[in-house]
């Protein structure tokens, strides 16, 4: 076990195994011949049997003592940025594309909010539409065939 691979922090994608999570860890690695950075993915699978995280969350895996399976080499710690809401990790503040969310209910107050605005004080947590039109949370499968019908939960 080595130390620079002990703690990692990376993106959930879809993953078919029970009780494991499929993370994405993006590395950049030099090609010496242009002198420039590229971006390199690495997947682990991490221990999640509270399936703590969904697709598209920022989480921060533990490597773990001993392998589970051949497979399954981390834990899932805790879920670092959930899939949504966007916030500064330095600040610990909002964010709305490029602007703070106090920036922008500050310029409102000031300004006079539009009709059309959107009120993110109002809006409801991620999870709200499971089952309708979010599907982050169903169990994928691996599709084999395509019979022309609609699998939403496929990898």
């Amino acid at each position: 076990m080595s130390l620079r691979n002990l703690i990692l922090m990376g993106q959930c994608v879809p993953c078919v195994k029970q009780n494991a999570s499929k993370i994405r860890i993006r590395r950049m690695e030099l090609d010496k011949n242009l002198n420039m950075y590229f971006k390199k993915d690495e997947f682990f699978f991490a221990h999640d049997p509270e399936k703590m995280c969904k697709t598209g969350d920022i989480v921060l895996i533990r490597e773990l003592p001993e392998r589970l399976t051949r497979l399954i080499t981390h834990k899932v710690e805790k879920v670092v940025y959930p899939l949504g809401d966007i916030t500064d990790p330095i600040t610990g503040k909002s964010v709305v594309v490029g602007k703070y969310r106090d920036q922008i209910e500050e310029a409102n107050r000031l300004f006079g909010k539009s009709e059309k605005a959107f009120d993110y004080s109002k809006a409801p947590p991620r999870g709200r539409l499971e089952g309708s039109k979010d599907f982050t949370h169903g169990e994928t499968y691996i599709k084999y065939h395509d019979d022309g019908k609609d699998q939403p939960f496929a990898v």
